[in-house]
């Protein structure tokens, strides 16, 4: 995975070449990657659905993120981005079904990398239930949805922990319920202007 190559660009989002993702990562460059929010309607409340990255993941294990995301590589289009839902979820559609949220600027800075993305995020509106999911195990260890209005005032407002209920995979790849409650050091620390776009844009389409 650390040998996959991708384009690379600058701050002006600018395409300068391209790079394998660790040097990316050493770098610090501009590079695109593909995010899919799943949300779903219930009894006049919107969901929105992240997904729990596996132990073994390398950056960020056990903690929660974007429903399905991953990089594009070099030789890729942004529709072709619609693999990580397979990937990931297990989760078939075609991309006309999702619902553009924009190019997003996202920044995670850590003491081993910086991970500057140039981000193309999508909504799918999710009607089918947590059974429909069958997911990749050494990525994704389980599935959990919040109610956005609880997490917009998590993110950005006095709550300090809000409610999550899902399934995880146990051992024997048996989804088992989940519900918790969950804090902000619980997600992978996305920019605040990434989850402020994200939480505007959904809105703008719900309406």
């Amino acid at each position: 995975m650390e040998s996959e190559i991708i384009k690379t660009f600058d701050e002006h989002g600018n395409y300068t070449g391209t790079a394998n993702r660790e040097e990316v990562h050493k770098n610090g460059f501009w590079h695109e990657t593909f995010h899919c929010w799943f949300l779903s309607r219930e009894r006049g409340k919107n969901f929105l659905f992240f997904q729990i990255r596996s132990k073994d993941k390398k950056d960020y294990p056990d903690l929660l993120d974007i429903t399905a995301a991953g990089h594009l590589l070099a030789h890729e289009t942004v529709e072709d981005g619609i693999r990580e839902i397979e990937e990931e979820l297990g989760v078939t559609m075609s991309f006309v079904e999702l619902a553009s949220l924009g190019i997003i600027r996202n920044s995670i800075i850590t003491e081993t990398m910086s991970d500057n993305e140039l981000s193309h995020v999508f909504v799918l509106v999710f009607e089918d239930s947590l059974t429909k999911f069958n997911l990749q195990k050494e990525e994704v260890a389980g599935i959990v949805r919040v109610d956005l209005d609880d997490f917009e005032y998590l993110w950005f407002g006095d709550a300090e922990e809000i409610h999550a209920e899902g399934f995880v995979v146990d051992h024997y790849g048996k989804k088992v319920t989940t519900a918790k409650l969950v804090r902000k050091s619980d997600f992978v620390k996305h920019v605040d202007s990434y989850f402020q776009h994200v939480i505007e844009r959904i809105r703008e389409i719900l309406k």
